[in-house]
């Protein structure tokens, strides 16, 4: 059987999971068609989400056409659950992205976009609510799309016009060739170009109307690549988990997508964990099977180390995600058990990594990550109706971060009696939005091939902190380049304190020549106010330290403007804005990476953050002399380490 996952994302309101139910209905999977706002919608089927109309998890549905299985999966399309839409693209085929007639292209919609682009997954655009009178017409909705989207954004009909195909072949000149000379496009080059993301069709419709869906469907059977699900227990395993949750009865799912190879009930994925149930969801029915192949994603039961974006077999992790939350948070207890609401946070956040959940032991508090109010609310809900925990939440800081601006090596020693470790870890600066990256470039001559493991997996599994405000490092590449063991006295642990106190030391270094910069996270916003307020809007933007581009005006009555601004500035203006407009105005904004704080000696001196007194991330070293270890300061390191710092041309130990 031939199959595809095909996911659907949106902006929320653009009627996304009234698409899907559309899809569901006319592949047959539906005999009636459940609606949002009515609260019998198929894949909406949390309680919270009927009575807030919004999708907030992911949901499965299949449709079956003849020889071929279309699994559907729907994603959240509020900003604030970003993340669990985010980890779905990953093992997507195709996406339906879809743009309300309304609204056009949104931030957001570009946002989901650059998302796309960065997971590579082939689009079809699907602009709904052209049967609404305030729609905008099709031409104009092409021309937003092509300018804000991609330039290849071509509608599609029943059948390809002649204007159609020659509008898709003069996107390559190969393709122009082949039309010129056979009159026509091949069904398998139309195909390719769409599967390489070199075009995009483009469909006009109604889902609430059931009008232009059926044409979308058909559209995917025909221009979509379709895979085999061909199961092979001898092919090695590749796949990725996309998504962590729990039933109503508290069994966790590790939700799995193949790309090779076979799952089998009782096999052991990991050491000491076997799968005891494989489930193919279908809403919230599931059926058991006793093995799965590629291209089937489903539920597994038994697993519980596993993790949302974890790479299976071949498939490496997946890298850190795009949309992070800004915002920290700290937890009003109301009276319960710290322990016990610890308990609760820490399965959500096992359901969400991005949660960031946290004890912070001198003030005795819970802290967490959010993207924002909408998930605030639904973490209350949660909280009481799983846990039975009524709690409030404290408006927190802005989630700082920490870069560095120059080069560094960093030294750590690690040399307590019987133990011995030194590593030599060069700092560099990356471009924004880079994050960490590790990389060795050390002789095997020099430490062997576990020891290295040993130091790259601490490079990238612990949070390294900045010595500004003890906020987390980001672009910044992390590399090995010498160090030194010990053949009778290293033992496992003895680099990855060496490696730490390394990447510390460095960083203080750092600190001293005033080389490290303070990030902070900036909006990308859209601002809609009546013409008579944009003066105001823009004033505003500017005492924020915003920027903005020329407003346009989407019709006599109100103005768009967008740009950026940062974060700790924009982020209760939105009440502002409602207030000065008489609730005729809407700010909408997404987090769009960090820049260089704008008040850095105002944050750092309130912070007032003493890194030598962080005992957690110590940049001191160890060193060991009469039979006894004793700590040396970050400062006294170089003058006392075994190793030579390393130089252009390289020295061995």
């Amino acid at each position: 059987m031939k199959k595809m996952t095909l996911g659907i994302v949106a902006p929320v309101d653009a009627g996304k999971t009234t698409l899907a139910e559309t899809l569901l209905h006319q592949g047959g999977t539906l005999r009636q068609l459940g609606r949002v706002d009515h609260g019998d919608a198929f894949l909406d089927s949390a309680n919270m989400e009927k009575q807030r109309g919004i999708t907030i998890f992911s949901h499965q549905a299949l449709i079956s056409m003849d020889d071929r299985q279309l699994t559907l999966l729907d994603t959240p399309g509020h900003i604030d659950f970003a993340a669990a839409m985010e980890q779905v693209l990953s093992v997507l085929d195709y996406a339906v992205l879809v743009v309300a007639a309304t609204d056009g292209v949104t931030a957001y919609t570009r946002t989901l976009w650059r998302l796309l682009t960065r997971y590579q997954v082939p689009t079809v655009v699907f602009v709904n609510k052209m049967d609404l009178a305030n729609a905008l017409d099709r031409e104009a909705l092409l021309a937003d799309l092509t300018t804000n989207l991609a330039s290849t954004c071509i509608p599609f009909d029943d059948e390809l016009t002649a204007d159609t195909q020659e509008a898709i072949a003069l996107n390559d000149e190969g393709l122009l060739d082949e039309y010129l000379t056979s009159g026509t496009l091949a069904q398998e080059r139309v195909q390719e170009f769409i599967a390489q993301r070199r075009l995009f069709p483009v469909y006009f419709g109604s889902a609430l109307q059931e009008s232009g869906s059926a044409t979308l469907l058909d559209g995917l059977v025909k221009w979509g690549k379709w895979q085999d699900g061909i199961h092979s227990s001898t092919a090695p395993l590749a796949g990725r988990v996309f998504k962590i949750t729990r039933t109503e009865a508290g069994e966790r799912l590790t939700w799995i997508k193949l790309t090779q190879g076979e799952l089998r009930v009782k096999d052991e994925l990991f050491p000491g964990q076997k799968i005891n149930q494989i489930r193919i969801y279908n809403g919230e029915k599931y059926t058991n099977v006793t093995a799965v192949g590629p291209q089937q994603p489903c539920a597994v039961t038994g697993l519980t180390a596993s993790y949302g974006g974890q790479g299976l077999g071949t498939t490496p992790d997946l890298a850190q995600p795009y949309l992070v939350p800004a915002l920290s948070y700290a937890v009003d207890l109301q009276g319960n058990d710290p322990h016990v609401c610890l308990q609760a946070l820490r399965q959500l956040e096992d359901e969400n990594r991005q949660l960031h959940v946290q004890w912070l032991q001198d003030v005795q508090e819970i802290h967490l990550q959010v993207m924002g109010e909408m998930q605030i609310a639904v973490l209350k809900e949660v909280l009481q109706d799983r846990f039975g925990l009524v709690v409030a939440f404290i408006a927190g800081q802005v989630l700082y971060k920490e870069t560095i601006t120059a080069p560094v090596e960093g030294v750590g020693h690690f040399e307590p009696l019987r133990h011995y470790a030194e590593a030599h870890i060069l700092l560099e600066p990356l471009p924004a939005g880079r994050g960490i990256e590790v990389k060795s470039d050390c002789s095997l001559e020099v430490l062997e091939r576990n020891i290295q493991h040993q130091v790259l997996t601490t490079l990238k599994t612990k949070e390294h902190r900045g010595t500004l405000i003890g906020a987390p490092l980001t672009d910044v590449r992390l590399t090995l380049v010498t160090g030194r063991s010990h053949v009778k006295h290293t033992e496992g642990g003895d680099f990855r304190e060496a490696t730490s106190r390394a990447v510390r030391q460095g960083l203080m270094v750092l600190r001293q020549r005033q080389a490290m910069q303070l990030l902070e996270p900036w909006y990308e916003y859209t601002l809609t106010v009546p013409v008579n307020q944009v003066g105001r809007a823009l004033n505003d933007i500017e005492a924020m330290g915003g920027n903005y581009q020329l407003p346009e005006s989407a019709n006599q009555e109100v103005t768009v403007i967008t740009g950026m601004a940062p974060v700790s500035q924009m982020r209760s203006y939105v009440q502002t804005v409602r207030a000065y407009t008489h609730g005729q105005g809407q700010l909408e904004c997404i987090v769009a990476g960090y820049r260089p704080a704008v008040n850095a000696e105002k944050v750092i001196a309130e912070r007032a953050y003493e890194p030598q007194a962080d005992l957690d991330n110590t940049p001191d070293s160890v060193f060991c002399a009469h039979g006894a270890g004793f700590p040396v300061p970050w400062d006294e390191v170089p003058q006392m380490m075994h190793c030579e710092y390393v130089s252009a041309v390289k020295k061995k130990c």
